[in-house]
């Protein structure tokens, strides 16, 4: 798993010009469980039009620009035996990090009643259940980025249908050493009134809540650019004597055909506790944020609806490929009493192509407007992605 970006990078450009792979490639039968093998690799690059603040990560450079490895994600996936399903997951790129590195067993053989333990994403934001190679744009939302509890160590009990869900989960730190940490529960349900393909509306919310390990917590966000340095921040002693976090997410979805309109939002409280020091109150920290989009499938390709989550289709002409356009508002404030953390609005406009069953590129532009302690800084970026996944 020690590989480099420079070598992943170059195995991402073999990949872009040998031919289309199956979805997923069968390894064997091992000890009754059928184990197969998926991969995602992503590669972007960030072109900024500055305002106030330099956005390139590295600004050493001289340059306006950021390219990188995003994801480089190898997974091992086995069914059976019996009810018995597991994964084991590693994202290479980067410093290295766990995926999804789990056991899951199905209560009488069903696919909407089962319990998982091992490390798993927490029952939270629809976007960020969705699946990394479907997303709508290059960058998450500002709120799924910021808000969300992904994946951690735990347990969770899993109950519904086709047409509705609910989700219990309680779960501690990351697999990976020196990341997240602090131990909590989460809460997911929705109920989808239609459900057929190519004719969706859902509606959901969550709850998550989990201990602040240490007494600070900070939250900061990108103008939805992923590489690219930070424009509102609480900063690194914004939030002080915390003590837990919670979240309450709202999300919906509508499909009609090649239509989908998306959207959430979430409410966060920080949990604090007094001091007795008028320099450092004991009052809560709130902080809120949503998303709307739009997406349409020029091609024709509609989406259905897997518990509560979006599913994306393939082409329907793999030769010729599938086309999107979407437009997403995206907004977050992170301004309550003496912390001045800043509020961000963004408008992304994007454009997706899906080629054959392994390929997809991509294209934003993200307008930016932000303001922090009375300073305004309204950027602009391009961004580009290319992706290949098996």
């Amino acid at each position: 798993m020690n590989l480099t970006r420079k070598t992943l990078a170059i195995a991402l450009l073999g990949a872009l010009a040998a031919p289309a792979a199956q979805a997923a490639i069968a390894v064997d039968v091992i000890g009754g469980s059928e184990v197969s093998f998926e991969g995602l690799l992503q590669t972007d690059g960030y072109w900024y039009d500055n305002d106030v603040a330099n956005l390139d990560a590295d600004a050493g450079d001289g340059e306006k620009t950021d390219f990188g490895l995003r994801r480089a994600e190898l997974v091992l996936k086995g069914k059976g035996p019996g009810n018995l399903e597991w994964t084991l997951g590693y994202d290479a790129s980067g410093d290295g990090k766990f995926l999804d590195t789990n056991i899951k067993y199905k209560l009488g053989g069903s696919k909407t009643h089962y319990v998982m333990l091992g490390q798993f994403k927490q029952p939270n934001s629809m976007e960020e259940l969705s699946s990394t190679k479907n997303n709508d744009f290059i960058s998450k939302a500002m709120i799924t980025n910021t808000y969300t509890v992904g994946r951690r160590l735990g347990g969770s009990y899993n109950y519904g249908s086709d047409n509705w869900q609910v989700t219990a989960s309680y779960f501690g730190r990351e697999l990976t050493r020196n990341r997240a940490h602090g131990s909590g529960f989460g809460l997911r349900g929705g109920w989808a009134p239609i459900n057929e393909k190519g004719n969706v509306f859902y509606v959901g919310a969550s709850y998550v809540d989990y201990d602040v390990d240490g007494d600070t917590l900070r939250w900061r966000a990108r103008p939805d650019a992923d590489l690219s340095n930070r424009l509102i921040d609480t900063g690194s002693t914004g939030i002080r004597n915390a003590d837990r976090t919670s979240t309450i997410g709202l999300e919906s979805f509508w499909v009609s055909g090649p239509f989908k309109l998306q959207a959430e939002y979430m409410m966060n409280t920080v949990k604090r506790y007094d001091t007795g020091f008028a320099a450092q109150p004991g009052d809560d920290f709130d902080s809120s944020g949503g998303y709307i989009s739009a997406l349409w499938n020029v091609t024709g390709e509609t989406w259905s609806n897997k518990a509560g989550v979006p599913g994306t289709s393939g082409p329907k002409e793999p030769a010729s490929g599938m086309w999107q356009l979407g437009l997403r508002y995206d907004t977050l404030d992170l301004d309550d009493g003496i912390v001045e953390g800043g509020s961000m609005d963004t408008i992304t406009l994007g454009v997706n192509y899906y080629w054959r069953s392994n390929f997809k590129f991509m294209v934003d532009y993200v307008k930016a407007t932000s303001d922090r302690r009375g300073v305004s800084d309204d950027p602009s970026i391009l961004e580009a992605r290319a992706q290949f996944f098996w």
